[in-house]
């Protein structure tokens, strides 16, 4: 098949907005109703039951950023830059791969992408590069499958080959899938994260609406995995010894963690979606317990309560929580010189909250941060090689936006 680049032209605008977000006690999904409030549940790592004004006080003022719109998509899903290039790629929950340039305008859709069951929250969704990708151009993509009891998503790796006008994936195999494979069409997660040292493949896998799966060590559901590259069990995984499925697990009792990244000294977070509030930021360890659905500081759809997580219970609780629902996404922990007062600090997107999350996660407690109004659904962030920050939107027709220092 041709393939030409598509150009499109990009506007600069610097926007004004309250440091206090848009917020909402919409559906956890990823198809929220938006119901707009200025409430914002407080974070805390030593007890999460109790609060904390830290997001609620925020000061509000100008989004610290000048904003120029890169581009419109349709459904995109995740960002993901080439080292020491000026090219990124981004998934379409749709089933497209976008190579673009982030210099100009040119762009160009990847050949030989699989194709996804694109249905409620499922689609292509994930992509990561290789620890060897300037080596090998390995990449590694998350999708949703049909099969033997319904839907599941599954990892596969390839090699992405480029020309000056074109690019595709060769040598696809699927190396990981979801297990078991279930009805319905909600929380996959399947968001990706290497390891610093390359060594570990890190994958969470949502509970499928399921619910009770996250607290079963003999299931897949509702839990981070720590897989090889090439997408078997990791030696010295906690429930190793259980065989099966268990092999995979690193931690359990997770919900709907769509965002996972590495801090700089290596610790492990993660965002995830609670049900209605409970919205959690994480630090995953090894062979802990999150508490889904035993414990959150949400409360089931319909007003069902759920006891909140405590510093005397059995679970491992979140470092900083949202009720009601800001609707966590994509995750990234900043590390370049662009805005040297971020450094070390996680940003997070929301979905319902129509926000970019700021998180001072070297603070112990991790409690400071501000909540950014976008206006509009914010479905992943990524650091560019050059410093700046990059977000998309949710949703069709959805802008990609480059943050930069704003003009003196």
């Amino acid at each position: 098949m041709t393939q030409r680049w598509r150009t499109f032209h990009t506007s600069l605008a610097c926007l004004t907005v309250a440091g206090l977000g848009l917020v909402a006690c919409g559906d956890g999904g990823d198809g929220a109703q938006d119901q707009p409030t200025t409430s914002v549940a407080s974070p805390t790592s030593e007890d999460p039951s109790q609060e904390s004004p830290s997001f609620a006080e925020a000061d509000a003022g100008e989004l610290p950023f000048a904003v120029e719109e890169m581009g419109n998509y349709d459904s995109p899903w995740a960002l993901e830059f080439l080292p020491n290039t000026e090219q990124l790629l981004i998934t379409t929950i749709t089933g497209d791969l976008i190579l673009r340039e982030t210099n100009g305008d040119r762009q160009i859709t990847v050949d030989g992408v699989p194709e996804p069951v694109v249905q409620g929250q499922g689609g292509l969704g994930d992509i990561v590069l290789g620890p060897n990708f300037e080596q090998d151009r390995t990449v590694y993509l998350s999708w949703v499958e049909d099969g033997d009891g319904g839907t599941g998503a599954v990892i596969g790796r390839a090699t992405l080959e480029q020309t000056e006008n074109s690019a595709s994936l060769g040598n696809l195999e699927v190396i990981w899938e979801q297990q078991p494979k279930t009805s319905g069409n909600g929380h996959f997660s399947h968001r990706m994260a290497f390891s610093p040292d390359g060594e570990h493949l890190y994958v969470s896998s949502g509970d499928r609406q399921k619910m009770e799966p996250a607290q079963d060590v003999d299931s897949g559901l509702g839990k981070i995995l720590r897989l090889t590259p090439d997408g078997d069990p990791a030696p010295g995984n906690p429930f190793a010894d259980r065989g099966g499925v268990s092999q995979e697990i690193y931690s359990y009792g997770h919900r709907n963690p769509l965002g996972l990244a590495f801090a700089p000294d290596g610790t492990l977070w993660s965002s995830e979606m609670g049900p209605q509030g409970g919205d959690e930021l994480n630090v995953i360890r090894a062979g802990e317990n999150y508490g889904w659905p035993e414990a959150s500081n949400g409360s089931h759809y319909g007003g069902d309560e759920i006891p909140d997580h405590s510093s005397d219970d059995e679970f491992t609780g979140p470092v900083a929580w949202w009720t009601p629902s800001v609707s966590p996404a994509g995750l990234m922990i900043y590390d370049g010189d662009t805005f040297p007062q971020f450094q070390g600090d996680a940003f997070m997107g929301a979905l319902s909250g129509q926000a970019l999350v700021h998180v001072q996660i070297d603070d112990d407690p991790a409690v400071a941060g501000e909540i950014w109004d976008m206006g509009s659904r914010i479905r992943d962030v990524a650091q560019a090689p050059d410093g700046s920050i990059w977000v998309v939107e949710d949703g069709d027709d959805a802008k990609l936006l480059r943050l930069t220092p704003p003009e003196n």
